[in-house]
């Protein structure tokens, strides 16, 4: 596993970003779909990502620097209700230009809660990481709360929803409360 993670900052603007060239892995989704708690059980570090049970906590791109290797970047969550129009726009707009203007952006992961179907927004994200041929790979989140026949189910149902080229391979099950999912994603960033 990795040895070191290190916040290094929040960028509220794109020019913001670190300018080392490090290669980035980007955690994308929809608010409080579990990305900072994946931080936190992943990398084995209690308090890295703030974590909160209201969602809509990440408002800007919060840079973790990996090993001196590499950065995990951690977008705000899209969806989010209780702020305003302005600010979800604003917010669509800095994750937009980041992932299309970004040299560096090698790999995201795609977060979806694996108790609920892939919603429109979700669809939009992986319509748009297809259609920019960013790998990927799709998280299902809080795969703990599932019984034991429901995740393959989970699997199927974002397999059936979201038309893209992805394979049973590139979705996995993850939980931060048990050790689920941890392997396969370190093979990813392992090979990247």
């Amino acid at each position: 596993m990795f040895k070191a993670i290190t916040f290094i900052k929040s960028a509220a603007k794109v020019t913001q970003a670190p300018s080392d060239g490090l290669d980035e892995i980007i955690l994308c989704g929809r608010s409080n779909v579990g990305k900072s708690s994946f931080i936190n059980s992943f990398f084995n570090r209690k308090n890295i990502a703030k974590t909160s049970s209201s969602p809509g906590k990440t408002r800007t791109l919060n840079y973790y620097l990996v090993d001196n290797k590499f950065y995990i970047v951690d977008l705000p969550g899209f969806g989010y209700a209780k702020v305003s129009k302005a600010e979800r726009e604003q917010w669509q707009r800095l994750i937009e230009k980041y992932i299309l203007t970004s040299k560096t952006i090698k790999y995201a992961f795609h977060f979806i809660d694996s108790r609920h179907k892939p919603t429109e927004l979700d669809l939009l994200l992986n319509k748009f990481l297809s259609d920019i041929n960013l790998p990927y790979a799709i998280v299902l989140s809080k795969a703990d709360k599932l019984k034991q026949s429901e995740k393959a189910k989970a699997k199927q149902v974002v397999l059936d929803t979201i038309s893209s080229k992805l394979s049973t391979s590139d979705i996995i099950l993850y939980s931060a409360m048990k050790p689920m999912g941890r392997k396969e994603i370190f093979e990813i960033m392992r090979k990247l």
